[in-house]
């Protein structure tokens, strides 16, 4: 004979309320990974909406999005980073019914951990296109100039140190800069310019 054991009184509870077995796993999770995370939650909405009336409700919203999300498909293996991607995603679709995007909230949201942080092919391939542009305009400059924005621009010398370097003075240094970086600019804007006729 097979022993039935008994439902906790936390159980039974549930069931009175209509809540199934496989919600109580739901419930469970909810309870145990997603609620201790309300304080950094708190904190992290305060931090990135400059409404401070609307930060519990944001909460809420947070919380009936993870607990619809795990409920329709499965259970995330870890509560964090999920729970925050809603949050991050919660607040982008406030930001833009708001129409209101403030650069120092969105520099915020980037810093994340969360699975979609990763660049996608398009992107890739967008960067790609743009460093060979870049890199053509490079090409196309005076030697002596493409030299002083290298040094300047990716190797990050201070003009002392170019000047030192290239034997020139620091005054011939800045000419060369920023006639490099006129021409470069000129290169790529008449590029994009091109491609957008």
């Amino acid at each position: 004979m097979v022993e039935k054991t008994k439902p906790s009184r936390n159980e039974a509870s549930l069931r009175h309320i209509g809540v199934s077995a496989a919600d109580e796993g739901l419930h469970a999770w909810f309870v145990r990974d997603v609620l201790p995370l309300e304080s950094i939650l708190m904190q992290f909405l305060r931090n990135n909406w400059r409404n401070a009336n609307e930060v519990e409700d944001l909460c809420q919203d947070v919380y009936i999005r993870a607990y619809e999300a795990a409920a329709e498909n499965e259970i995330p293996a870890r509560a964090k980073p999920f729970v925050f991607a809603i949050a991050r995603n919660l607040l982008i679709d406030r930001m833009r019914r708001a129409q209101i995007v403030p650069i120092e909230v969105m520099a915020d949201l980037e810093e994340l951990e969360t699975a979609g942080d990763e660049p996608g092919p398009d992107r890739n391939v967008i960067a790609k296109d743009e460093l060979r542009r870049l890199n053509v305009a490079l090409d196309r400059l005076p030697p002596r100039c493409r030299e002083v924005v290298i040094l300047k621009r990716l190797e990050d010398l201070s003009r002392r140190q170019i000047a030192e370097r290239l034997g020139i003075s620091e005054h011939t240094v800045a000419e060369y800069l920023a006639r490099g970086m006129w021409l470069l600019a000129d290169a790529l804007y008449r590029e994009s310019a091109g491609r957008a006729r």
